[in-house]
């Protein structure tokens, strides 16, 4: 008898454009893991409303969001590929969580304070109940593995304690969800001028998008803030280095790195070589991704195809959750 498979479960935000950030703290992993995990992926149109009410780009998005997924080496095949708003089991799991979350510790969320500064003309119940719906999107799988970056680890210490909350008031059901990085430490992507990480929607020009063409690629890696360099051999690098640093150790060729980290050890670094390097070796990365993505955007049939088979793969496992939570919670009145 073949082994049951864990499950894993992740998902993105249609927001914008997806970037760099978006491939080395989940892409990447999510691709490692469609061949030995049972993997749901979806697209978080949902969660998109809470900050982006306006819903006019939000098809193109959604689409674009998809093909760069593909793109990026996820086989429709091997995963379930799907919307968020394609399962309304999520919604009514949602629903019975809210009843196991409290206002103070929703309103103590670092994310959730974050955003009421961005858009404090815009502070709705579901940017405060966010923890709350990520947590039923994972569950309603039953999943034990989440590959998300840093960022997110809040979010799922919460979604752990929704789960136990559930499962000490009503009986066992749910796993504790696991951040998953195959023992790696969690990534956080930084921007180019230093100053956060990156975004699909704001700070534009720090970031860099899959989506970028080569010039725009080379523009941004040299606006990205410099020093004279370093004064004494062996010194410790500032931040806005260091990210240079960082992003140049993920797209760039071991040696490469190394010939750079000893000339900035020497004090005989040139940051205009380094950063003409890095942006060459961004171009190598992300044009064929690129490429690909915009050949599957333009195929709004297979996307359609892909997204449909998702729904139906996600609704089933979705189904059996919902019907053991009514049952636990003893909603099923005449059974």
């Amino acid at each position: 008898m073949e082994k049951q498979k864990e499950v894993v479960v992740s998902g993105l935000r249609p927001t914008g454009l997806l970037h760099l950030g978006n491939y080395f703290g989940a892409l990447r992993n999510y691709v490692r893991m469609q061949e030995d995990y049972d993997c749901y992926f979806f697209v978080a149109d949902w969660h998109s409303l809470t900050t982006h009410p306006d819903t006019k780009s939000l098809g193109e998005n959604v689409r674009r969001v998809l093909a760069e997924n593909i793109a990026c080496g996820l086989d429709p095949e091997k995963v379930c590929l799907y919307l968020q708003s394609s399962v309304p089991e999520i919604a009514e799991l949602y629903l019975y969580l809210n009843m196991l979350a409290y206002k103070g510790e929703l309103e103590k969320t670092t994310t959730f304070k974050d955003k009421v500064r961005q858009q404090p003309e815009n502070i709705n119940a579901g940017l405060l109940t966010y923890p709350v719906l990520m947590t039923a999107d994972i569950i309603i799988h039953r999943a034990l593995y989440v590959p998300v970056g840093k960022d997110q680890e809040q979010h799922l210490e919460m979604a752990r304690n929704y789960a136990q909350r559930f499962n000490h008031r009503y009986g066992e059901l749910f796993p504790e969800p696991q951040a998953y990085n195959f023992g790696q430490e969690l990534i956080k992507i930084p921007s180019l001028d230093g100053t956060g990480k990156m975004s699909k929607s704001e700070n534009q020009f720090a970031t860099i998008y899959l989506a970028d063409d080569d010039d725009l690629i080379r523009k941004k890696v040299m606006k990205a803030k410099t020093d004279s360099g370093p004064l004494e051999k062996n010194s410790v690098k500032p931040d806005y280095i260091e990210n240079l640093f960082q992003l140049m150790r993920l797209v760039s060729k071991s040696e490469i790195v190394h010939a750079f980290e000893k000339d900035f050890n020497e004090c005989q670094i040139r940051y205009g070589d380094l950063k003409k390097q890095l942006a060459d070796d961004i171009v190598s990365f992300i044009s064929p991704i690129r490429e690909k993505a915009v050949a599957i955007y333009s195929d709004t049939k297979y996307l359609k195809e892909v997204i449909q088979k998702g729904g139906e793969n996600a609704r089933e496992r979705a189904n059996e959750t919902i019907r053991m939570a009514r049952e636990l919670i003893g909603l099923n009145y005449f059974s």
